[in-house]
């Protein structure tokens, strides 16, 4: 099974950019894309054999989440929680036979740290659910996660540390996710391997310089890495200031 994640910062402008050359091509079982930023009715993409599922935030322009998979899940899930009507479109969970998949927007915690206590507490939420839906099957994480995990995980980390997406308390609730029993699947392949990362600031010559950061992933259940084939980030893939990434799993 193929599944692939993109943070796509505006689909309507992706597709300009060639979106839908790089879905088929990749002709993945399960697709999903983040900060789709539209409203219900503003695109209709035509993805044969695909089932869509879309979460929408109320404010325009801003935020969303979708997922396009072939295989019809047993349910659908907008939100977390008993929270079915999530404001900012960020979370999506389809219950399949065998996993949970859950994709994700993670908040960015803001330049000057204004949404950090918002962001942790989601941190929090977003554990207690994952843990909650993991304990009747292994779930698989995936999205715009917003935070560079460790040192490898960005070009220039002493100059950013504390900064947005690199707070101690950001990293902090990601290894304790981690430490509750997921994998980070592409570091479980790479663990050291450097140059590896999904986003780009849009400044002049920075991806072409490859000064990024790696903030979008996929985490799966432990009980999952035997049936772990691939990962990989396909920073080669333009259309959006972050780059697809791709998981290969044998369910």
């Amino acid at each position: 099974m193929k599944l692939v994640s993109w943070n796509v910062n505006g689909i309507r402008a992706c597709v300009k950019k060639g979106f839908l050359d790089y879905f088929t091509e990749e002709n993945a079982d399960i697709f999903c894309i983040q900060e789709t930023k539209l409203q219900d009715g503003q695109i209709q993409l035509d993805l044969e054999n695909y089932n869509q599922y879309w979460n929408y935030a109320i404010k325009k322009g801003y935020s969303g989440t979708a997922i396009f998979t072939r295989i019809k899940p047993l349910s659908v899930k907008y939100g977390v929680g008993t929270d079915e009507t999530e404001d900012e479109g960020r979370i999506i969970t389809l219950e399949f036979e065998e996993f949970f998949l859950i994709n994700v927007y993670t908040p960015n915690s803001q330049r000057d740290l204004a949404r950090l206590s918002y962001r942790l507490t989601w941190e929090d939420r977003i554990l207690t659910y994952i843990k909650e839906l993991d304990q009747s099957k292994p779930v698989i994480l995936c999205g715009d996660l917003n935070v560079a995990h460790n040192e490898i995980d960005l070009r220039n980390p002493k100059p950013n540390m504390g900064n947005s997406g690199f707070t101690n308390e950001e990293r902090g609730k990601f290894t304790t996710l981690l430490d509750n029993g997921f994998i980070d699947t592409y570091r479980y392949f790479y663990p050291n391997k450097e140059g590896a990362y999904t986003w780009w600031s849009y400044m002049n010559k920075v991806r072409e310089r490859n000064i990024g950061w790696r903030i979008d992933y996929f985490v799966v259940s432990e009980r999952l890495k035997d049936t772990l084939l691939d990962a990989q980030i396909h920073c080669d893939i333009m259309g959006s200031d972050h780059c697809p990434i791709m998981l290969e799993i044998d369910l």
